[in-house]
């Protein structure tokens, strides 16, 4: 895609901090810097979220995720990781390039993630399940 951010650092138009990169994928330092470490992992092929990206490609994507989750883990010392890919503006994603955030944990003040616990019946669960289950 011509005018992707994350398409040109692919391509090297664009100067990043790399981390790791292998014939289908590239993680970069993302500039934001959320945790020490914090890396964003791109197919080199555009594509808009995981879920509009072939399979061979999400495959590529998860090693690189291990392969970056090693090196951050030795050489940072971090002790536990944050795996996030924000599908859609409605989920926070605003770079529509396929890419998988890697949030270095420290310790667990650093980045707050918080979950909304709610309380659910067992009808509501019912409910659910009826719709996700249906033809």
């Amino acid at each position: 895609m011509k005018n992707c951010l994350f398409c040109k650092i692919a391509k090297k138009e664009i100067p990043a901090n790399i981390v790791y990169e292998d014939e289908e994928v590239v993680a970069f330092l993302d500039l934001s810097q959320i945790t020490d470490g914090h890396t964003l992992i791109v197919p080199k092929t555009h594509s808009r979220n995981l879920l509009e990206t072939n399979q061979d490609t999400v495959n590529s994507l998860m090693h690189a995720v291990n392969k970056v989750s090693e090196i951050l883990g030795s050489r940072l010392n971090a002790k536990g990781f944050n795996i996030i890919s924000n599908i859609n503006e409605e989920a926070g994603q605003s770079v529509f390039h396929t890419h998988i955030h890697v949030i270095p944990r420290y310790n667990k003040e650093e980045f707050d993630y918080k979950y909304n616990s709610r309380e659910i019946t067992q009808k509501h669960l019912s409910l659910l399940m009826d719709k996700i289950t249906r033809s």
